[in-house]
C-alpha cells in the first residue's frame, strides 16, 4: 500500500459520492495530478466542509492500493486568494484546463509552482490575460505539446519582431504576409517572442488569446469546457457598461 503525508496541493476539483463522502481530483506538488475519495468529508460534523475548497493552500495525506487512493488528513496552511468576479472565473478555468491535459500520477512540480503563482496574480486583476498565457504555456510544455516561439517552422531562421505568423498547432510559427493580420492564429512575431520572455504586453493580448485557442482546441479536442460555459452566462448583458475579461475560448473581444 502507497501512503503519501503531508503533500502540498490544491483541489482542481470535487463531486459527491454516496451519501456523505466526496471523489476529488487533486494537483499535488510530487506526486502530480491525484484522484482520491474523502470519506463522510461532506457529513455535518467533519472538519473537512471547509478545508476541501479550490484555490486553499493544503497539506493533505492519503493511503493507495488501486488508481484511486484515500484522504487520510487535509489541512489548509495558509488564507486562499480573494478570487472574485473575472479573476474567479479564470481560476476555474486553468483548474479544468489543468485536469483536462495533465493525466494522473505524472509529477510536475514545476507546473503546481507555476499554478500558485499564477492564482496570486490572479487577485492583481489588472493583467489576467497575461497570467493565463504564461500558465497555458506552462501547462503545453509539461505536457509535451510546447509551443514553439523563437523560430519559423522547419528552419532555425529566428522569428521576425515585424512579421505575422500563422501558428499551426502541429507545426508552429508559419510565415505569411501582412494581409492575413487580425485571422485566429495569426500573430506578430514581437507577440511570440514576448510569450516566450514572459512579458506580454495589453496590445499583445487579443490575438495571443485567439491564437492559444486554437492550440487548445486540438489538445482538448472537441468536448467544451464548463468554467468558459459558465463564465459567459454570467456575463453582463449588452447594455451593461461593465467590460469583461475575455477568457481564451470566448468568442468576443
Amino acid at each position: 500500500m502507497q501512503k503519501v503525508q503531508l503533500q502540498p496541493a490544491y483541489v482542481l476539483h470535487a463531486r459527491p459520492f454516496r451519501e456523505s463522502s466526496q471523489l476529488l481530483e487533486l494537483l499535488t506538488r510530487d506526486a502530480g495530478r491525484v484522484g482520491l475519495v474523502a470519506r463522510g468529508s461532506r457529513g455535518a460534523k467533519s472538519r473537512l466542509r471547509g478545508v476541501l475548497q479550490p484555490f486553499r493552500p493544503l497539506l493533505v495525506s492519503w493511503s493507495r492500493r488501486g488508481e484511486l487512493g484515500t484522504l487520510t488528513d487535509a489541512n489548509q496552511v495558509a488564507a486562499p486568494p480573494p478570487l472574485q468576479g473575472e479573476a474567479l472565473f479564470c481560476g476555474l478555468y486553468i483548474n479544468e484546463l489543468t485536469l483536462r491535459l495533465l493525466t494522473r500520477d505524472d509529477p510536475h512540480p514545476e507546473v503546481f509552482e507555476q499554478y500558485r503563482q499564477t492564482l496570486e496574480g490572479l487577485v492583481d486583476g489588472a493583467g489576467l490575460q497575461t497570467v493565463l498565457r504564461l500558465f497555458e504555456k506552462q501547462l503545453l510544455d509539461a505536457t509535451g505539446f510546447g509551443l514553439i516561439l523563437d523560430h519559423e517552422h522547419g528552419s532555425k531562421q529566428a522569428l521576425d519582431p515585424g512579421a505575422w505568423y500563422d501558428y499551426q498547432p502541429d507545426r508552429g510559427p508559419v510565415r505569411v504576409s501582412a494581409s492575413g493580420a487580425g485571422r485566429p492564429g495569426v500573430v506578430q512575431g514581437s507577440a511570440l517572442l514576448a510569450l516566450d520572455a514572459g512579458e506580454v504586453s495589453p496590445e499583445q493580448w487579443r490575438s495571443l488569446r485567439l491564437m492559444m485557442r486554437r492550440v487548445l482546441r486540438q489538445r482538448l479536442g472537441e468536448r467544451p469546457l464548463m468554467s468558459e460555459a459558465l463564465y459567459r452566462s454570467a456575463r453582463p448583458g449588452k447594455h451593461s457598461t461593465a467590460k469583461p475579461t475575455t477568457l481564451p475560448g470566448d468568442e468576443g473581444d
